[in-house]
């Protein structure tokens, strides 16, 4: 099955209101978001190293966008191929750039704003999704169709080693999405994206980075295309976001056969992100609200970020968990992408 995501405003905006009547009054009432216009029209990613926030442009830009915490456009990362997915290093001092068109994964000091490395992936590669336990930085790869697979970056030498071919048991149709538990570097997930019934897959790291696949989720349990998955710290829990069921869904990292929770979002849900302490997940579908929940499922808080569409995997949690980003666009592409930041009240 085929969803198509942006089809009706109507629709949602029923399902919103559905919504509203369906959840207790008990959650906070969360302050006004602030949108900031950004210099693109397309967005892919966004992370937020505490006092800088980076937002990448996607395939078909140049360049990474650099905000204050507050969201206010303090620089451009320009010439890039093609940015897509962004990630941190641990102590937040690297920012690391997928480039699919070019083969690459560039790496940056979020001080500077200086470019410090780039790593070559190999031609025809396509590196799209970035995660990093470690030593080991992994990316999700594929430019064609079941020619996905897991790559990996072993950061320890120097140079650095670029191995490609890790998920030796699996197939995927393309670049496979890609998760990893601050605090759990024995653990990796992947999401298989584009196929209808969803897939993902539990791996282990062992020694010298090789991937011991655990298990897989059972046949249809996650849903229709797949948008977004995260893991908790610890590497317990996994978190999908798929077309439908129209909820994000928790499961636990040894079983993936039957959710533990679920966090309600309305029509098509987009982004999941938990927080840095694991103790709230951010929950967003591409045209309704976008939710705070407890990991039991209790709803905290809610917001309307209004107008545009809510890119897939788009949010991020500043360090400290006061802050929510946002990234909404146009799909039409006539205009200016948007940064919401949204101010998350404690509980």
């Amino acid at each position: 099955m085929q969803i198509r995501r942006g089809f009706t405003l109507v629709l949602a905006a029923l399902t919103a209101g559905l919504l509203v009547g369906a959840v207790p009054g008990h959650a906070q009432a969360a302050a006004a978001p602030t949108a900031t216009p950004l210099p693109l029209t397309t967005v892919a990613d966004v992370v937020s190293a505490g006092d800088r926030v980076f937002v990448s442009g996607g395939r078909s830009s140049t360049d990474v966008v650099v905000t204050t915490a507050a969201g206010a456009v303090v620089g451009t990362l320009s010439g890039l191929p093609g940015p897509t997915d962004l990630l941190l290093s641990a102590d937040r001092r690297t920012l690391y750039v997928a480039l699919p068109t070019a083969n690459a994964i560039a790496a940056f000091d979020t001080g500077s704003l200086i470019e410090s490395a780039r790593y070559d992936t190999g031609a025809g590669e396509c590196p799209s999704s970035l995660a990093l336990t470690g030593r080991y930085l992994w990316f999700g790869y594929g430019c064609d169709q079941w020619g996905g697979n897991i790559g990996q970056i072993d950061l320890g030498r120097q140079p650095a080693r670029v191995t490609t071919g890790m998920a030796t048991t699996q197939d995927f149709y393309g670049a496979p999405l890609l998760a990893a538990a601050s605090q759990n570097r024995s653990v990796l997930l992947a999401g298989q994206m584009s196929l209808s019934p969803a897939s993902v897959y539990a791996y282990g790291i062992g020694a010298g980075g090789a991937l011991t696949l655990l298990r897989a989720n059972d046949w249809t349990v996650i849903g229709s295309n797949l948008q977004d998955i995260a893991l908790d710290p610890t590497g317990t829990t996994l978190y999908t976001a798929a077309g439908a069921p129209y909820e994000v869904q928790a499961f636990p990292f040894a079983d993936i056969t039957t959710p533990s929770a679920t966090f309600p979002t309305g029509a098509y849900p987009a982004a999941v992100e938990p927080s840095r302490d694991g103790t709230r997940i951010a929950a967003a579908a591409d045209r309704s609200y976008l939710f705070v929940y407890r990991p039991d499922g209790t709803e905290l808080t809610r917001f309307v970020l209004g107008g545009g569409e809510l890119s897939p995997g788009g949010l991020a949690w500043s360090p400290n968990g006061a802050r929510l980003y946002a990234l909404s666009y146009d799909w039409s592409g006539r205009e200016q992408a948007t940064l919401h930041v949204l101010t998350v009240p404690a509980g």
